[in-house]
């Protein structure tokens, strides 16, 4: 590990650059892990690295990150105990709260949920905004098979407009058990894919229309959907989903959105968001504790040696645009 991480400080002058904000850092608290995740088959088909709060700082000091934006990852909260479901997302906030108070200068959290249960969701962010003081909301593509974009889910997007809510969007597992007999892990295929699935939907469903204030970040460069959004405007110009003067075009949903380079730092994949939604809507991102330490080394040199994105612009990517989602770290 110090041996990808020394390379990496000799490949680029760290100390020459600004604020680095890592707004994809998983929380994996055992609680957490445990109560969601069978321990010889980990949603995804990968087992993290175990994680903790110095772990955490220990990967952050290694890396130069300043700020780690920490979130729950798969399968988020889906139990389908509602009791069991509404204590656990407590316990991950109030645990998330107390490393922000800890180190409110190194940490910022975004909101665990109970789904799909919009009631029991919009009761916990109510608490975990307004009590706890999180900074933003994590919600996962979908839970039991219900996507984002599903209307049944338009009372908790409401609720995230009335408050211009910053929520981050991370893969879940397929519901079809198709996708589960192929012998590939989720998160070869199966992740992006979903992911794609959640965009299209609450595009063409009409929430992102409905939603103007509320700052949604896609985990992972947004699946496949960078790659699809020359096909999704020629399914807008046919019509094919129906007339656009409501929902707006795929293409002005794309430029508002945000999107992270978690596994996602190639120069292909940054030239697709480039063009899709622009350099200023583009934010940094590791996926620890997941990816291996050497490759978020290797990911983060991609990022900063690219010839092809400005200075000005890799200030946005490491920093700049993610003041933008979280104000609260904003010092200037």
């Amino acid at each position: 590990m110090q041996n990808g991480i020394q390379n990496f400080a000799h490949g680029f002058n760290l100390t020459a650059m600004s604020l680095t904000i890592d707004t994809h850092h998983h929380m994996l608290p055992d609680f957490f892990f445990e109560a969601t995740n069978e321990k010889d088959n980990p949603v995804g088909g990968l087992k993290p690295h175990a994680w903790s709060i110095e772990g955490s700082l220990a990967f952050m000091d290694e890396m130069e990150i300043d700020i780690a934006v920490t979130s729950i990852s798969t399968p988020g909260i889906e139990m389908r105990d509602r009791k069991a479901a509404k204590g656990l997302a407590r316990k991950c906030n109030e645990l998330a709260a107390s490393m922000v108070s800890k180190y409110p200068k190194r940490f910022g959290a975004l909101a665990s949920v109970p789904m799909p249960n919009v009631d029991d969701a919009i009761e916990e962010i109510t608490y975990a905004l307004d009590v706890l003081k999180l900074d933003g909301v994590v919600l996962f593509t979908n839970a039991q098979g219900i996507y984002l974009g599903d209307q049944r889910m338009k009372p908790l997007f409401h609720e995230l407009q009335q408050r211009k809510a910053s929520v981050f969007v991370h893969p879940n597992a397929s519901p079809d058990p198709v996708a589960h007999a192929l012998g590939l892990t989720d998160n070869l295929i199966d992740f992006p894919g979903d992911t794609t699935r959640a965009i299209a939907q609450l595009h063409y469903g009409g929430t992102f229309a409905e939603t103007p204030d509320v700052k949604f970040v896609f985990s992972h460069a947004g699946g496949t959907a960078p790659y699809l959004a020359g096909r999704m405007a020629i399914v807008d110009e046919m019509q094919i989903m129906g007339d656009s003067s409501a929902t707006g075009t795929s293409a002005e949903s794309f430029r508002r959105l945000y999107w992270d380079t978690a596994l996602a730092w190639t120069d292909p994949v940054i030239n697709h968001l480039r063009h899709i939604g622009g350099m200023d809507k583009v934010v940094f991102g590791t996926d620890y504790p997941y990816v291996r330490n050497d490759l978020a080394a290797k990911g983060r040199l991609t990022l900063k040696s690219n010839p092809d994105i400005s200075p000005e612009d890799k200030e946005k990517l490491f920093s700049g645009n993610a003041l933008d989602l979280f104000p609260r770290f904003d010092t200037h």
